[in-house]
This record gives structure tokens, sequence and C-alpha cells, in this order.
């Protein structure tokens, strides 16, 4: 992490001492803060999902990292992986520093105006200073990530070469880089963030999509579901105009690929890994699956994959040939289904019914319980990555074992 500016054992211990009334009243300040900087700015809109604006979401994520910065402010680095995961998302939406002044002047204001007369010129002062410590961490690590990436920041044009339908749900996006420019490579699981117009609200948004395949220098592909997008009562929200309105040929922006989640390719092979995902939580998975085949990866995999129904389960024949094609027989994948159809046959089109039930599969071939050094990845939605997190931990995994992608706010 970054090195801080330095911050006062005074103004330390006034900002820790504002932890407990920043969990009572963090909500109400953080929504405060959104409502007046977007109204002040509103050229944010382009950067802020206004999604999770609407659902409450943003505001309480915010919420929950104040308080956990309040909590921490003298110990910074039990805080290391959540700077570096949102490093990697500022760097994916083109955060540029001085913005970090405007966020800095409408949250001091907002915590000022909730705490009323409670916030005396010291906590403000501590505050102030304790920010634009945090502010210096991000920036810094931010200009890291920025100077990786061959020159490329800000937003590129892609063009659609190719649509493939993969289910009735997930279609995949062949993108072409307009300029014809080599693209650069990424580490197996990052993501790339697109943005697009939204004629309904009138401005631009963002949203973060895996890519899913091994990185090549001519094209990224990432494999979308469609979703309902009724959050803010606007029919077609980005994966749903991806779907629907967007064709061959058209062209959308991208920044760079992103991400603390991934397999880094030059780490020891002889460590085996377990990929576990739910639904179109296997895109992430897919790209450290195929990185590591196109490598000659020795590497024992385990693919672990749960879907409602094999009908919407994207890439099967893909993996299923992945495997018969291990000459090592390194690789195996598992299989659940919450709901088999009748003509399904266990074994052949699935291995387990029901939900994804880790204590169902081999706990040394499939989950590598008995090698303290297997690493764990695991991609669905939140509660099964908790889930999945929890028999592992509690089968002895230590936690800085298991990762998982935590798409959105991250708030549940």
């Amino acid at each position: 992490m970054a090195v801080a500016a330095p911050i006062s054992p005074e103004h330390i211990a006034i900002v820790k001492s504002t932890a407990p009334v920043l969990k009572e009243h963090g909500v109400e300040i953080t929504t405060l803060f959104y409502k007046n900087m977007i109204a002040a700015h509103p050229e944010l809109k382009n950067i802020f999902s206004m999604s999770n604006q609407s659902t409450g979401a943003q505001p309480r994520a915010l919420a929950a990292a104040v308080f956990a910065y309040a909590s921490y402010v003298d110990n910074l680095g039990m805080l290391k992986a959540a700077v570096e995961r949102i490093a990697h998302k500022h760097e994916s939406l083109n955060v540029e520093p001085d913005q970090y002044d405007i966020v800095g002047k409408h949250l001091i204001e907002a915590v000022a105006t909730v705490l009323g007369d409670a916030c005396t010129p010291e906590i403000g002062t501590a505050w102030t200073a304790a920010y634009a410590a945090l502010a210096d961490i991000f920036i810094n690590r931010e200009r890291q990530l920025y100077a990786a990436h061959e020159g490329w920041q800000s937003w590129r044009r892609f063009k659609i070469q190719k649509k493939v339908p993969e289910t009735s749900e997930i279609t995949s996006f062949y993108l072409f880089p307009e300029d014809g420019k080599p693209l650069p490579s990424f580490l197996p699981g990052q993501y790339i963030s697109i943005q697009v117009f939204i004629p309904q609200m009138g401005h631009m948004q963002p949203r973060q999509y895996s890519l899913s395949e091994a990185p090549r220098s001519d094209y990224y592909r990432i494999s979308v579901k469609k979703e309902k997008g009724k959050q803010i009562g606007v029919p077609g929200l980005i994966s749903n105009m991806l779907h629907e309105n967007f064709k061959e040929g058209d062209v959308i922006e991208l920044t760079a690929p992103a991400g603390e989640f991934f397999v880094d390719p030059k780490d020891d092979e002889t460590k085996p890994i377990a990929l576990i995902s739910a639904g179109v939580g296997l895109t992430p998975m897919l790209s450290i699956l195929n990185s590591a085949v196109d490598a000659g990866s020795r590497r024992h995999i385990s693919w672990i994959h749960g879907v409602h129904s094999s009908e919407v389960r994207a890439f099967k024949d893909h993996i299923r040939e992945t495997c018969a094609k291990d000459a090592n027989n390194n690789i195996k994948a598992t299989f659940f289904v919450t709901s088999p159809q009748e003509r399904e046959v266990q074994g052949v089109d699935y291995h387990f019914a029901g939900r994804t039930d880790l204590s169902k599969v081999d706990q040394k071939a499939d989950l590598f319980l008995d090698d303290a050094r297997a690493e764990y990845y695991t991609c669905g939605p939140y509660a099964f990555m908790k889930a999945m997190e929890k028999y592992l931990v509690d089968a002895g995994v230590a936690p800085e074992r298991i990762h998982m992608e935590v798409f959105g706010t991250g708030d549940e």
C-alpha cells in the first residue's frame, strides 16, 4: 500500500473517537454527500452507477468504508485489501487526482451538516487531515496502476466484431480496438470497464465485466448476462442494452484491464487452485483456466460450477473439451445443477443435483484440503461466495488463500 502523508497523533485520536457516531449516522452522511456532490458536479454521473445510488448501495458502501477508516486510521495495514480493490475500481473508471478534492470538500461538509454542533472545529480539522492522507494513498497507488498500461489512460474505442450467444441469458462480445494497435496483456481474472450512453438519463454509465478469455493482443472478450435492470425504473440498463441494442460493428468505450482478483501466471504452478463459481461468475474463471491451458501449465485445477439449470450453463462444452484434452489429467470439472431436467443423466450432464455444496466433492482431489499451498477463487452472488468462504475456513483453509471477486459496491 502506498505511503500516506503523516497524520498527527492528536488527529488520529480524534478520528478514532468519531467511529461510533459515524457508525450510527454514516449512511445519512454519505447519502447527503452524494446528493450534494452530484448536484454540484453533474459530470460525475458518468462515473457513479446511478443504479447503486438509487438502491442506496453506494451510500451504504461508502459509510462502511468511512467507518472502517476511522476504526483503523492508526493501523492502515488492516485496510490494505480494501484499498487495493477500490484503487483498481477507480483506475477502471479513470478517476483523476483533482476529483479527490471535490470528494473531500463535499464529504467533510456532509459530516459537518449531519453532526451539527457535535462536529467541533477540532473534529473538522482532524478529518480534513485524515481524508488528505487517504486521498494521497489512492492517488499514488492509482498513478502506479495507470503507468502500467503502456500509455493507455482514459476511455478507448472498441468495435464489437462478433456477438456469440452462449445461452439464453449470456452473450459473448469480441471487442477489437478501433485504432488497431496491439492490446496490453492482463492478469487472468481481471475485468474491464465499459461505458455507454443512456438516452433516458442523458449521460454515460459505466459497468465492469470480467474478461472471459486468456490474454490476447488483438481483442478482448467479455461474456455478459442479461439482467433485469429494474432498480431505477429504466429498462435496458447496460447489460440489456448490450444484448438488445448493440450489434456487430457498433463501437463502445473501454478502459484498460484492472482488478486485484487474478492468478499470476508467474506464480508457482505446483500450487493447486480451485475455481468455484455460480452462474455468470464463471467468466473470470474461464480466463484463468484458458490462460493456464494456453501456457501449458501443469497446475492442478479444480473447476466447480453451479447453475439453476443446465440450459443456462455457459461454456459447458468448452469445459468438458478442456478436461478431455488434458493429457496429464490435472484439470477436473464438477457441475452442480439446482433443478436437473428429467432427460438429464447424473454423472453425464451434471454431477450433483441441488445448490453448490462443497461437502459433496472429494475433499482432497477437488478441494486440495490436504495441501496448505492451495488457493481458492470464488465468483458469483455475494451470499454464495460467503458460503463458500465459510466452508473453506471451517475446513481449515487460511482466509488469505481465499479470493472473492466482489462486483458492485460490496456493501452486502
